[in-house]
């Protein structure tokens, strides 16, 4: 191959330029600012759209804790030997109202 040729020249910029469009897709898919032609970065502008499905992304995270929160209230109260004690105490009221039946 010869290098000075037309051919060689082209096909070095054609890579170049694929690399380069390609190395802007890769970017742009993944959301990091895009180079320019002189090799600066240009960052992507966010709109309304974007703006929107971030606040209501914050507020779906923010009722997620409040709702861990009492998950976590309610857990502790179940899991409370108070609480089964309360049980117990009912279910052995139950028991002599069932014997009374019987006799």
């Amino acid at each position: 191959m010869d290098f000075g040729s037309t051919l060689s020249i082209v096909s070095i910029v054609l890579v170049c330029t694929g690399g380069w469009l390609i190395n802007n897709w890769i970017r742009a898919r993944h959301g990091y600012p895009l180079e320019n032609d002189w090799g600066g970065k240009i960052e992507r502008s966010d709109n309304a759209e974007t703006h929107r499905l971030k606040a209501e992304n914050k507020a779906l995270h923010d009722k997620l804790d409040a709702m861990q929160d009492r998950m976590i209230v309610l857990e502790k109260i179940v899991t409370d030997r108070g609480y089964s004690l309360s049980a117990e105490i009912e279910a052995l009221r139950d028991v002599p109202a069932l014997n009374k039946e019987r006799v």
